[in-house]
C-alpha cells in the first residue's frame, strides 16, 4: 500500500551553517571506526581505505552542495497547447537513510500538470538526484521533491512516488530483503481528482 508522505519538510536553509571537519579529520574518523570494528587500520589492505571512504562520501552526499531550485528556474512557455500530464518514470534513487547511514535504492516516478510553463525533463531527474544524495528518510525526500516542483513551477498539480528497498531492513535488524517501501505525495489536481491520481498510479505501474 502506498503511504502518503506527511513530512512537510522543505529544502530550507539551516539557521546556522554546519562547520565541516577537514578531510584529514574525516579520514581519521574512518580509521577510528575500522579499529572499533576490530581491524587494524594500519594493515596494508586498509591503508587507503579512509581516503576511499571520504571520496565515496563526497559523491554519495553531493546533494548538500546543490540547490534544486536552480535546475527548475529555467522554464519554457511555448508548449503548443499541451495540457496533459508530464511524467518521468523509473528515475534511479540512490540514497542513505539518516538513521543507520545504510543505502536505500529504488525508483522514483514524478509527474506534474503544467499550468503554463514546463521545464526540461532532465531537470526533474536532477531534482530527484539532489535530494537523494543526502542523508534522508524516504518520506521526507518524497515531500521535498514534490515541494520543490510545486514551489518552482506552480503547476496545477504534482505527483511523486518512490519505491525503494532499504538495506537497514534487508541486511540488519529484521533481515527482510524482499520488502520495498512505497511513499507518495500529491498536490493540486492529483490530490483532488481521484481519477487523475489513479491514472498516475497506473502509469507508474502501481495502479
Amino acid at each position: 500500500m502506498a503511504m502518503d508522505a506527511i513530512t512537510p519538510n522543505k529544502d530550507k536553509a539551516r539557521a546556522e551553517p554546519i562547520k565541516r571537519p577537514t578531510v584529514q579529520e574525516a579520514e581519521e574518523a574512518v580509521r577510528t571506526l575500522i579499529a572499533w570494528a576490530g581491524d587494524d587500520p594500519r594493515r596494508e589492505g586498509l591503508l587507503d581505505t579512509p581516503k576511499r571512504v571520504v571520496n565515496a562520501y563526497k559523491e554519495w552526499f553531493s546533494g548538500y552542495e546543490e540547490d534544486p531550485v536552480k535546475y527548475l528556474s529555467r522554464t519554457f512557455e511555448d508548449v503548443q497547447g499541451y495540457d496533459d500530464i508530464v511524467m518521468l518514470r523509473n528515475i534511479d534513487v540512490e540514497s542513505h537513510c539518516e538513521h543507520h547511514m545504510a543505502p536505500f535504492l529504488g525508483k522514483a516516478y514524478v509527474a506534474y500538470m503544467p499550468s503554463a510553463a514546463v521545464v526540461g525533463i532532465s531537470k526533474l531527474a536532477r531534482v530527484v538526484e539532489i535530494f537523494s544524495k543526502r542523508l534522508q528518510t524516504q518520506e521526507t525526500m518524497t515531500a521535498q521533491i514534490c515541494d520543490a516542483i510545486t514551489d518552482s513551477l506552480a503547476p496545477m498539480g504534482t505527483a511523486v512516488l518512490i519505491d525503494a528497498v532499504h538495506e537497514c531492513m534487508s541486511t540488519r535488524g529484521v533481515h527482510h530483503k524482499d520488502v520495498s517501501t512505497i511513499t507518495t505525495q500529491f498536490t493540486g489536481v492529483f490530490k483532488s481528482d481521484a481519477d487523475l491520481r489513479n491514472r498516475f498510479l497506473r502509469m507508474a505501474g502501481k495502479g
